[in-house]
């Protein structure tokens, strides 16, 4: 097969656990060339997602019946811009897996393919309330983004306003989540409030930046990490406490 070339530094077992707990239905030679294709598209689809693609494809044509193969490439081909093959492997994925965690990516992908109003009808379609905490936040994104491609500002605020939203802990997800509150107010001519959600989207940012920085001194996962009185940085997965923007306006300081 045409597959790209592996780095030397990559194991097999550099692949997250649960991931490479759905290769063992494969001979181990398979499931380790696997589990390395995986890793090379997860070192490099932030800069090369058209190598990340490649290699998810070539664990694909490996594992094609896998679950995280198939959701790998989808997630390669989102990143390069292929949203209609992004919406096929994500249908795939959802079909083996019985998962709706990445439902966000497949109403962006509708979005991409320019059909938002097939989008909506996604998002509508799965309880957001059995979604882990992200997924929430992503879909309330997502589902915003189609309300805008419709020219419905007004309607993407309520979308957005459906994720569980904590001003007092800064989560992964908290920058997108505060930029996609900046755009949506500056469609409804809001400066002053787009300005508020910019700068706390800027600082989410800069305190993740510096957890991700000490993390080989302590476990940003399992520990809070004070910012300033009364609001901290979590990597946890609990569920936020639903709050309304201006509840508490430390937060963008």
């Amino acid at each position: 097969m045409d597959e790209p070339a592996l780095p030397d530094d990559i194991a097999a077992s550099d692949l997250d656990r649960a991931a490479r707990s759905e290769l063992r239905t494969l001979t181990k030679e398979n499931a380790d060339a696997v589990a390395r294709h995986l890793v090379a598209a997860s070192r490099v689809i932030e800069d090369d997602p058209a190598e990340a693609l490649r290699h998810a494809l070539a664990a694909a044509r490996r594992a094609g019946r896998v679950a995280v193969v198939r959701e790998s490439v989808a997630i390669a081909a989102y990143a390069t811009g292929d949203f209609a093959l992004a919406l096929r492997e994500l249908r795939t994925f959802r079909r083996i897996s019985g998962s709706d965690d990445q439902i966000a990516l497949m109403v962006d992908s509708e979005r991409g393919v320019g059909r938002p109003d097939r989008a909506l009808e996604v998002g509508r379609a799965v309880d957001r309330a059995s979604l882990p905490v992200e997924a929430q936040v992503g879909l309330a994104i997502a589902m915003s983004g189609a309300r805008l491609d419709q020219g419905d500002a007004s309607a993407a605020l309520d979308e957005l306003e459906r994720a569980p939203i904590d001003l007092q802990r800064i989560h992964p997800w908290s920058p997108s989540l505060f930029d996609a509150f900046s755009t949506v107010h500056e469609e409804l001519g809001d400066e002053q409030e787009a300005a508020r959600w910019r700068t706390r989207a800027a600082n989410a940012e800069r305190l993740l930046d510096e957890v991700d920085a000490e993390q080989d001194e302590m476990t940003v996962s399992t520990e809070a990490v004070a910012l300033e009185p009364g609001v901290q940085a979590t990597e946890a997965e609990a569920p936020a406490a639903q709050q309304e923007p201006d509840a508490a306006p430390d937060a963008e300081r």
